[in-house]
């Protein structure tokens, strides 16, 4: 299945965008979905995640309580619903999956084309 991440784009501080990662087939309960972001001059971060078939979620640290991860079953899709947003939220935001229930990158493939979320001060 290919994933395709859209609905960056530039906000201000404090401001709200929301994510959606489209699969280009069925996504099986035994995915995890995961959502990752890499800054300028940084490595590749874990975002967010969730099981497919139960729903579950995990989120860093970094973004727990501003940011939300959920599925659009209907739709083979995955949300990320970010409010309160920082400046070091700035990263190239990509969707991926895996089998595992897992924060490594490493452990997720089918990674798609990111979406640039940018925030200004």
């Amino acid at each position: 299945v290919q994933l395709q991440a859209f609905g960056g784009g530039l906000v201000q501080a404090g401001g709200s965008l929301r994510l959606s990662c489209a699969a280009s087939g069925r996504i099986y309960s035994s995915s995890v979905m995961g959502w990752f972001r890499q800054g300028p001059g940084k490595e590749r971060e874990f975002v967010a995640r969730i099981r497919w078939s139960t729903g579950n979620t995990a989120y860093a640290d970094s973004v727990k309580g501003r940011f939300t991860i959920s599925k659009d079953s209907a739709n083979q899709a995955v949300v990320l619903q970010m409010n309160s947003l920082k400046p070091e939220d700035t990263a190239l935001y990509y969707c991926a999956k895996s089998s595992d229930w897992a924060a490594n990158p490493r452990s997720y493939n089918n990674w798609g084309q990111g979406t640039l979320v940018t925030v200004s001060s």
